[in-house]
């Protein structure tokens, strides 16, 4: 990671970690709006316009028209494409994000979600369950033809979510995501990705794509696709991942399809 690469990332971490404090550092620059709202304020009067209430909202006219996480939006709409194709007779998905992935996916058909931490969610498509991946029982094994786990895998064993500390957690839920996976059936997973497997403790794991090649061969997953996004935000369908170059890598995001065999 070259210096201003490293600078930019440290800065990111402490910004994390304030804002959860509820101080967010990077809104003060919009201070800089704030004579735009006086004057649209004054034109508004001046044009006879009734005012109950004020309630500043500036800065939001030089933003995109919508924020999106990168990662988050593109892998959502890649997997939940290859669910509507594959056409499985039932899915399961392990902590993905309600508002992404499931939601597109029970939009067209029902999924059965399952997350350690609790949800009221209510919805026709969408059945939850409150599960740890790590600790499941003999009922869930050869469970279902088709699974996903979308950004999710690289937090297992770090406590953040509530789930036990455990250095080796991602594998040991990649064992289990298999273990619960019929036979020829379909798993759908991705996580961070870079050229340099990082602990970033207690928030994620960045991994080398091939990291999850030597864990699956002793599991009996065969890769069937891998697409994944880079780190200015491009998108690669169906790359040969032996033939990738990972030295550009910092913060990518690797989406796997896995077969059981």
């Amino acid at each position: 990671m070259n210096f201003n690469k490293k600078v930019k990332f440290i800065l990111k971490i402490i910004h994390s970690f304030i804002s959860q404090f509820g101080i967010n550092l990077l809104k003060f620059k919009k201070i800089i709006f704030l004579p735009k709202f006086i004057l649209d304020l004054i034109q508004y009067k001046r044009l006879n316009g009734k005012i109950d209430y004020l309630f500043p909202v500036i800065g939001e006219n030089i933003e995109s028209s919508g924020q999106i996480i990168p990662h988050y939006f593109y892998q959502d709409l890649i997997v939940a494409s290859y669910i509507y194709k594959n056409k499985p007779l039932k899915h399961v998905d392990i902590g993905s994000r309600l508002d992404g992935f499931v939601s597109h996916v029970a939009s067209f058909r029902q999924i059965e979600v399952f997350d350690i931490r609790d949800n009221k969610i209510n919805y026709k498509n969408i059945k939850f369950n409150k599960l740890d991946l790590n600790n499941i029982n003999k009922e869930l094994e050869n469970y279902t033809d088709s699974i996903s786990c979308l950004h999710t895998i690289e937090h297992f064993g770090l406590g953040r979510y509530g789930d036990h500390i455990d250095p080796h957690g991602h594998k040991k839920g990649l064992e289990n995501l298999t273990t619960i996976l019929k036979k020829n059936g379909l798993l759908y997973i991705s996580f961070p990705i870079s050229k340099k497997t990082k602990v970033i403790f207690n928030s994620e794991r960045i991994l080398n794509p091939l990291d999850i090649l030597k864990w699956s061969a002793e599991l009996g997953l065969s890769l069937q696709k891998f697409d994944y996004i880079d780190d200015e935000e491009n998108i690669f369908y169906d790359i040969n991942l032996f033939q990738l170059d990972i030295n550009h890598l910092e913060n990518g995001c690797g989406i796997y399809t896995f077969k059981k065999n």
